[in-house]
């Protein structure tokens, strides 16, 4: 029986396995920043860490998936891949000047925002830092870079949702969820939208969303702040603001019944997807939320994974997902039947064990594993340079504030078993609830084989290039 540890010097201890528990070590958690805004709107924040030789520099943009309509959906994932052709003095040459300068480099795009990332030695800060605002300030926009990188999402959306049952359930549950809030698309964009995009929405997209106004810039590592505000102001200073993009207005409205969606593909087993209607990051319930999600499916000892996968043998696995947007968010589950079990069946197992907590609280030592859980992963998140700035950048967009972040263990240790129970009744109720089943069918005769791909899951609300 091995007890893990999980120790760090910027926060929280927390001691969870094999059934044992610890109690937690609360610590404040403390990674120094230091933030400024240019004069062209740019935020840049500054942490400096010298444990070791690298920096790592991270650029959110405040556009994903959720500031898209339709017609255009699936752009700004399209755009993160867009923006690796480079400048117009690095046309197809960006990650080769990083891997030259001995960095690596990479994006993503979520529904609310985008980002690149890159890592490297102290000496390519500068080169670094040319590169970014080289393509901040004048994209490689051409008919031809546009055509390559359209058929490269293009068959990254078949490999991961047309063809896969996971990204199928993950999608159709969103829009079936979802009427008004632009929540109901993923960054991945509809197959249609994708092929209309033009030239000329590219280059609207780009002046609008791409301006330093709309940025943000986090310097990580050996670096110390006020070298990296001069070095940033040096590189993107110049670069003109634009007109602010508008305002999102997202008011879902309320959901009055439970939804209920059949979807027929070709698939070797039946799955499901059923989601609630829940809140946004900010919201004083979403700590309590995710202390719930812990205890329903975090590992092999969650309520879900022993009622389900091990008693009652309905599924491989379920998962359990509640993500932190800008604007209110799913509260979801999904799993994938066994060989002669059913979708059915298996929706009514999840809602007998969400049924028991909304009936009782849990007990204190369910409570406390799962607050020792969350603050473990919140302090692995915080392990790496890398991590640390992806963590800034992602709580200075989605909270509006950085320090946000540092309140976070204690958002979760002020989490009651009463507060468990009662955010169980608030939202994880029928009138909110959507399902969606997948139904196997047979393929086509004649037509090659399909692979079923991976048991549905937790599916990442964002796409890596």
């Amino acid at each position: 029986m091995r007890v893990r540890r999980f120790l760090a010097a910027a926060g929280v201890a927390a001691i969870v396995a094999g059934g044992v528990e610890v109690p937690a070590v609360r610590a404040a958690v403390d990674v120094p920043v230091e933030k400024t805004t240019l004069a062209n709107g740019l935020t840049v924040l500054v942490h400096e860490d010298r444990d070791l030789p690298v920096v790592s520099l991270y650029i959110f943009f405040r556009t994903g998936s959720r500031n898209e309509r339709p017609g255009i959906t699936g752009i700004s994932h399209l755009f993160e891949h867009m923006m690796f052709n480079g400048g117009e003095h690095t046309v197809g040459k960006f990650d080769e000047i990083i891997e030259g300068n001995g960095g690596s480099t990479n994006g993503y795009t979520t529904r609310d925002f985008t980002v690149y990332l890159e890592s490297f030695p102290p000496p390519a800060l500068e080169r670094v830092l040319w590169l970014e605002a080289d393509r901040m300030r004048a994209l490689a926009l051409t008919e031809k870079n546009l055509e390559q990188e359209r058929g490269i999402v293009k068959e990254e959306r078949r490999l991961r949702t047309d063809d896969d049952p996971e990204g199928t359930m993950y999608e159709q549950l969103y829009l079936a969820a979802y009427e008004a809030s632009t929540y109901r698309w993923g960054p991945i964009g509809f197959m249609a939208d994708i092929g209309a995009i033009g030239l000329d929405d590219a280059q609207r997209y780009f002046r609008t969303y791409y301006a330093p106004n709309n940025a943000i810039v986090v310097l990580a590592g050996a670096i110390a702040p006020r070298a990296g505000f001069a070095l940033v102001d040096r590189y993107f200073g110049d670069i003109p603001a634009q007109t602010p993009p508008r305002p999102v207005v997202n008011v879902e409205p309320p959901q009055r019944g439970p939804k209920a969606v059949e979807y027929h593909k070709v698939a070797e087993l039946p799955s499901v997807a059923i989601g609630y209607k829940a809140v946004n990051a900010r919201h004083p319930d979403r700590p309590a939320l995710d202390v719930l999600q812990t205890i329903l499916g975090h590992g092999q000892s969650s309520r879900l994974h022993r009622a389900i996968v091990r008693e009652k043998e309905l599924a491989s696995g379920v998962d359990v997902s509640f993500n932190w947007g800008i604007d209110p968010e799913l509260f979801w589950f999904s799993g994938q039947a066994r060989p002669g079990k059913s979708a059915k069946a298996l929706a009514q197992a999840i809602e007998v064990e969400v049924a028991k907590l909304r009936d009782r609280p849990p007990d204190e030592r369910e409570l406390r594993k799962a607050k020792n859980l969350l603050q473990a992963d919140y302090v692995r998140g915080l392990s790496s340079i890398s991590g640390k700035a992806n963590q800034l950048g992602f709580y200075e967009v989605v909270f509006g504030d950085y320090r946000e972040m540092f309140e976070e263990t204690q958002r979760v240790e002020a989490v009651t078993a009463a507060d468990v129970q009662r955010v169980a009744r608030a939202y994880l109720v029928p009138s909110g609830r959507t399902t969606v089943e997948l139904v196997p069918e047979r393929p086509n005769a004649g037509a090659p084989p399909r692979l079923s791909g991976a048991p549905v899951g937790a599916s990442v609300p964002g796409v890596m290039r």
